[in-house]
């Protein structure tokens, strides 16, 4: 059980319609950001956030890792090397697309990164305890996350028994829900709401979305009770 706030943060992207969405999870000693993407540093400047002790990604896609380079800000200020956590298919496209960052030769400035491989083994980051949870983005193996009794999914649309059997009880669980019509790799809306329903979530939001959802009151007004739909700089606390 921890005590966190988490803040979700969404950008458009206009090439495909969809809302790309970063998350910071705050406690009283620990900031995590899972996923940096493209306008991270825009996303960090709009919540006024000072300090951030780790990232965490949840995948190789562009749209989750763009923005990995704006973390020099905080390299900066803390003096140190940011934590990176990712598994090793990750790990390899952070290598290649910011192989600057791992040259030989270093120019002054770069970002400071120590990556941290992970696998499906739970682990703490300072006080924070994490448990990754495998799920499927079509054929792509991608990570969410649970904290507490918090569970945050994104890019996904198909998760394993055994691996629901981590997410299962959730009292808060934030989760992609694409569109309605169906999706080579994510959440419809249905889908997403049944799987809350199936996991007994007590209270779930809804993020990563296409335009073609509709519009934010629209979808609202026909979610159970318990659901929801993300917006930007939502707050929860758990």
């Amino acid at each position: 059980m921890i005590g966190c706030n988490c803040n979700v943060c969404t950008s458009a992207d206009t090439r495909d319609n969809r809302l790309r969405t970063s998350i910071l999870i705050e406690t009283a000693h620990t900031n995590i950001v899972i996923d940096t993407t493209p306008d991270f540093r825009q996303q960090m400047l709009r919540i006024n956030n000072h300090k951030l002790d780790a990232v965490l990604f949840t995948h190789p896609h562009k749209d989750h890792t763009g923005g990995l380079d704006d973390v020099r800000a905080y390299n900066f200020f803390s003096g140190k090397a940011m934590d990176v956590y990712a598994n090793s298919l990750t790990e390899e496209a952070l290598k290649r697309e910011f192989a600057y960052v791992f040259a030989d030769k270093r120019y002054p400035g770069i970002p400071e990164l120590n990556l941290i491989t992970i696998d499906e083994t739970p682990f703490n980051i300072n006080d924070v305890p994490v448990i990754p949870i495998m799920v499927w983005h079509y054929k792509m193996p991608v990570y969410a996350y649970r904290f507490g009794n918090f569970t945050y999914i994104t890019d996904a649309n198909r998760i394993d028994e055994a691996q629901k059997e981590k997410i299962r009880g959730s009292e808060i669980m934030v989760v992609n829900a694409l569109r309605k019509e169906d999706h080579i790799s994510h959440f419809t809306l249905q889908q997403a709401i049944d799987l809350v329903e199936e996991l007994e979530v007590k209270e779930a939001y809804f993020t990563h979305i296409s335009h073609q959802l509709g519009r934010h009151e629209e979808i609202e007004h026909i979610l159970p009770a318990h659901i929801h739909m993300a917006y930007d700089g939502l707050q929860l606390t758990v």
